[in-house]
């Protein structure tokens, strides 16, 4: 699955990459969590276009969005058939950009109370430590209120998990490739059952798993420092540590000896 995310690429390579003609301009995003607005990239009047929805699909035929679970994915075996997601299917797939996603590892054997342990995925990184941001294969519908508001919405499409990622979690999401950008979107010409052969788990080679903080449990946390690899936190803080300069405990004060009972003062 995917409940968190990132977006950390220059607005300028994500457009460069997905080949929209707006030129937005957001800041580095390092948590990216459900109900958040998040950008998009569909194809509206015959060309890519970007825009923002909120990440939590709503289907159309939702009556009070407030009795409806919030569905922040779509199980990829199921969006041709499940009423929830087969239309946006049919006629509203889309991409979403990102730079990876978390994921939590159960605890030994599953053990009772023993915490998920965070983990950073990311497109594995070339030889000069770069890599090109990443496309989520997505799916967006348009809720209609009775009053006639309206609220964009869209969900991340998971499959299987690969063999990269398979110890970590059972499911991940569908990345399409940029070769498959043009049969993932155009919804007129592409039927939804042929862009769905799109809908598997991703190379082997494609990505790269480390643990990182548990601090990105907290939404309200979105720094650099949540994608640094628990590794190497460490590492940087056991040199401080042994560096660190000791206390050393004040010599004590010899006692004066006592003097014996019969000895008289000279005071």
């Amino acid at each position: 699955m995917c409940g968190r995310y990132v977006i950390i690429a220059t607005p300028a390579a994500i457009r460069a990459l997905f080949g929209y003609g707006e030129q937005p301009n957001f800041p580095p995003r390092y948590n990216v969590a459900p109900t958040q607005p998040i950008p998009i990239v569909r194809v509206a009047d015959g060309k890519r276009s970007f825009t923002l929805m909120r990440w939590g699909l709503l289907p159309s035929w939702v009556k009070d969005p407030k009795t409806f679970p919030l569905l922040i994915n779509a199980r990829g075996e199921s969006v041709l058939d499940k009423p929830a997601f087969r239309n946006a299917m049919r006629r509203r797939r889309c991409l979403i950009p990102t730079d990876g996603f978390y994921e939590w590892q159960a605890g030994a054997a599953g053990a009772a109370g023993t915490p998920k342990r965070p983990y950073f995925v990311r497109a594995r990184r070339a030889a000069d430590g770069t890599a090109p941001p990443l496309a989520f294969a997505g799916l967006w519908e348009t809720w209609t209120g009775p009053n006639g508001e309206e609220i964009d919405t869209a969900a991340i499409i998971t499959t299987t998990a690969n063999r990269t990622l398979a110890a970590i979690h059972a499911r991940m999401p569908v990345f399409v490739l940029p070769e498959a950008f043009d049969l993932w979107l155009d919804c007129a010409k592409v039927e939804a059952n042929v862009a769905a052969a799109l809908i598997a788990p991703a190379n082997d080679a494609l990505l790269e798993a480390y643990e990182v903080s548990t601090a990105v449990n907290r939404v309200a946390n979105d720094s650099a420092s949540l994608i640094a690899p628990v590794a190497a936190v460490a590492a940087a803080v056991a040199p401080s540590a042994a560096s660190a300069p000791t206390m050393q405990a004040k010599p004590k004060k010899p006692k004066k000896p006592k003097k014996p009972d019969d000895q008289a003062s000279l005071l």
